[in-house]
């Protein structure tokens, strides 16, 4: 048996009490209003194994935005839409060390966007998605991705809402640049449909079967589009921590400053967290504590 096959609900409530235990040292992000009213005290967890197997626990009914988790996903809609050689001339693939809205970077990398989990990166990545107007590609992306992985995603109208009136004058700024750099189409566009991809939303679960798109062969997706995708969230998924958790963990994961974290056991399933107390970098401090336990002791990391 697989690794997270043979997870068992007894060491698994042992690990979410340590992982929790950890939560007091992270701290809900209060720059979005909305994002602000979120418990500190909430974890869960939702493993989506190959077999069809899923365990589940603690309060999956909260529905919380995936923020910067739905970067993997425009990338790889992207990827499968405009292939490899298109998308790679829009971004790089580089891990990035500055913060995740560094305008510094972008300037320094003079004017071309690092990564595509980055914000430089995936603004300019929302600039390319498929549709008339910020509507359109919001709702057509939502729409692929509930119909490849059987979630119920939505746009949550209140959190964007919410992001818009708090518009984040860093994610202007590196706007603005990437448009004068000739990256962008329309500045207003790009930053709307951004925006908008950021708030939707659903539960633990829906981010699991997300996350079993790129952990398991199927018939909807281009391996080597699964591959690229899972390479650079290894890289780049953590932001300036990738590194570090690459060898503490050793699998490919995203995170979000709404709580999310999705980490992918290629061949094996995926497992996805939400816990909103938030590392100084971004990263959700249980869900990443709760997936190191689970790494090691199962060892499931992808270097063997």
């Amino acid at each position: 048996m697989e690794g997270l096959e043979k997870l068992t609900s007894t060491e698994l409530s042992v690990w979410v009490e340590q992982a929790k235990f950890q939560a007091k040292r992270g701290r809900v992000i209060d720059r979005i209003p909305q994002l602000a009213k979120a418990d500190p005290g909430w974890f869960a967890a939702h493993i989506c194994c190959e077999s069809g197997k899923n365990i589940i626990f603690g309060d999956i009914a909260c529905i919380f935005p995936l923020m910067s988790v739905i970067k993997t996903f425009s990338l790889l809609y992207l990827l499968e839409h405009f292939g490899v050689e298109t998308v790679f001339k829009w971004v790089g693939v580089e891990p990035s060390d500055a913060p995740f809205n560094s305008l510094e970077q972008l300037v320094s990398d003079r004017g071309r966007p690092r990564n595509p989990m980055i914000n430089s990166g995936a603004i300019t990545l929302a600039d390319k998605l498929p549709g008339k107007d910020a509507n359109q590609r919001t709702l057509l992306f939502c729409q692929w991705l509930n119909q490849l992985a059987g979630c119920k995603l939505s746009l949550d109208e209140v959190m964007l809402a919410s992001v818009r009136l708090t518009r984040s004058t860093a994610n202007e700024a590196i706007a603005n640049h990437l448009a004068e750099a000739g990256h962008l189409e329309n500045i207003e566009t790009a930053l709307d449909t951004y925006e908008q991809i950021c708030c939707i939303s659903g539960q633990v679960e829906d981010l699991a079967l997300l996350g079993k798109l790129l952990a398991c062969e199927n018939n909807f997706l281009n391996s080597q589009n699964r591959r690229i995708v899972n390479a650079v969230m290894l890289t780049c998924g953590l932001y300036e921590a990738s590194a570090e958790f690459a060898v503490k963990i050793g699998l490919p994961m995203k995170s979000g400053i709404g709580g999310g974290l999705v980490a992918i056991v290629p061949g094996e399933g995926a497992i996805a967290c939400y816990s909103p107390g938030l590392d100084n970098i971004g990263n959700p401090v249980s869900a990443i504590a709760f997936v190191e336990a689970l790494a090691q002791e199962l060892q499931l990391s992808i270097f063997g």
